[in-house]
């Protein structure tokens, strides 16, 4: 194994170790994003040459798969982090969906940009797949609360209760 493919190994494994692809997932305008900083950072190149490519290839980057953040979010988004307005970039950030994260694959042609993308997609599908069974949960619940009588009310609410605070994402910026 080449030096380069050997690299390659050591941050697929390092990426799914330390979970740094579902920490990077934000919820902006109700879709789960990663923004152009984080992508950059995971590729291994500066944020100026991800948005080159973007820019290059915008037709293959409609509005459901990547949008410009608005000055009211990339606030938020900015105390989010508790970095100061000072500095930084002139431009607005891109965020990217699951789509659109896939399309970069096509853009960013490296071995290293396909390895991240493969992870990154699966970071989504994971991500999918919690939600879901958050919901198959809290169906079974209420179907059982229904089969039963009110003695179990307080436990039933307490489920529900759970449940919300695990859903609700961590991360949420800006409403649009």
């Amino acid at each position: 194994m080449n030096q380069s493919a050997l690299c390659i190994v050591m941050l697929m494994k390092e990426i799914m170790k330390s979970d740094a692809v579902l920490k990077k997932i934000h919820i902006i305008r109700g879709h789960k994003v990663m923004l152009d900083r984080d992508l950059a950072d995971l590729y291994g190149i500066e944020t100026k040459r991800l948005k080159e490519q973007v820019k290059r290839n915008c037709d293959r980057f409609p509005e459901d798969f990547m949008f410009e953040l608005t000055k009211s979010e990339r606030d938020n988004l900015r105390s989010q982090f508790a970095t100061s307005s000072w500095g930084g970039s002139r431009y607005a950030p891109m965020a990217f969906t699951e789509q659109g994260v896939a399309m970069l694959a096509s853009v960013l042609n490296s071995p290293r940009a396909i390895q991240v993308n493969i992870q990154i997609v699966r970071a989504f599908v994971h991500l999918r797949r919690m939600i879901s069974s958050h919901e198959d949960l809290r169906k079974k619940i209420e179907a059982m609360e229904e089969k039963y009588d009110g003695q179990f009310r307080v436990v039933f609410e307490a489920i529900k209760e759970l449940l919300d605070i695990k859903s609700k994402p961590t991360k949420k910026i800006g409403f649009k």
